[in-house]
């Protein structure tokens, strides 16, 4: 899915973009760019948008993004910490006479996955952040080295798993953008009440049916699936972050029924929330 268009400018003495986010939320709405961008979090919890994937991230979350791939991050307030996360973007350009070569080609076909945005797991996350965080202080030379160390690290070593779906789609105008970002948002607002079709497809300007046309089309999936996939969102992060119980979680996530709650996160997770806290304390 198309969104808006972002320029990514680097220093005249790097030929990549290397930069510290530390702001009180993540404001950028849904974008892309013809830039790669590898983020890695060090501090903050929220909802990951990368194409139609909507996941829970927190500490460690590693994700890469390939060219012209839309993605937002939205913080969910929990703890009310700042968000610092590390963002690295380059061009393609950067390692156009590299790639071909032998010695790149496990960093070539992560490059190539890409296009489905990727996310790494968590040991291997944490086992680079001392090269996310030290990047800043070194020379343009160091830099680029540490960029290809990291690279290398994750194409090698690395669990991959493939954000958006395989009927993930890039064509949609920037007026349809701006619908996406209006959706999303409207969700995030309401979803402990039930998010209203109809008054979302009147502040779009839509029809009941028009909308329902568009959601089906961008989406891949009915307006009332995603809401309920958004609240299952919102559950599995609260059953990692906080020591509420399941129930709690349950109606504090918007499902007034528990009986249904439980068939829903059973359905998207293939696992029942308790089993979900559970495994996720082992890590």
């Amino acid at each position: 899915m198309k969104a808006q268009l972002k320029q990514v400018t680097t220093s005249p003495n790097n030929s990549f973009k290397v930069k510290k986010f530390e702001e009180k939320k993540f404001e950028a709405e849904w974008h892309f760019h013809p830039q790669y961008e590898l983020t890695f979090m060090i501090q903050s919890t929220g909802i990951r948008y990368v194409g139609d994937s909507m996941q829970p991230f927190e500490r460690g979350d590693l994700v890469l993004v390939g060219k012209n791939v839309p993605h937002s991050w939205k913080t969910i307030d929990a703890t009310n910490e700042q968000v610092k996360c590390v963002v690295i973007q380059w061009d393609e350009d950067l390692l156009k006479h590299w790639v071909d070569k032998p010695e790149f080609t496990s960093i070539q076909k992560m490059l190539l996955k890409s296009s489905y945005g990727l996310s790494f797991d968590l040991k291997t996350a944490l086992s680079l952040e001392e090269s996310f965080l030290s990047i800043f202080d070194q020379s343009p030379f160091e830099r680029l080295i540490t960029l290809l160390n990291i690279l290398n690290v994750l194409a090698r070593k690395a669990s991959i798993k493939l954000l958006a779906g395989s009927s993930f789609g890039k064509d949609l105008s920037l007026k349809e953008s701006h619908r996406v970002n209006v959706i999303n948002s409207y969700i995030k607002d309401n979803y402990q009440n039930e998010p209203s079709l109809s008054e979302l497809s009147n502040k779009l300007s839509l029809s009941k049916e028009a909308f329902c046309r568009f959601f089906k089309k961008t989406f891949d999936k009915t307006y009332s699936s995603y809401v309920r996939e958004y609240k299952i969102t919102i559950a599995s992060k609260m059953l990692i972050e906080t020591d509420k119980s399941v129930s709690e979680i349950g109606y504090e996530s918007g499902f007034n029924n528990l009986s249904y709650y439980h068939r829903e996160f059973k359905k998207y997770k293939k696992i029942s929330p308790n089993t979900y806290r559970q495994l996720y304390q082992r890590i």
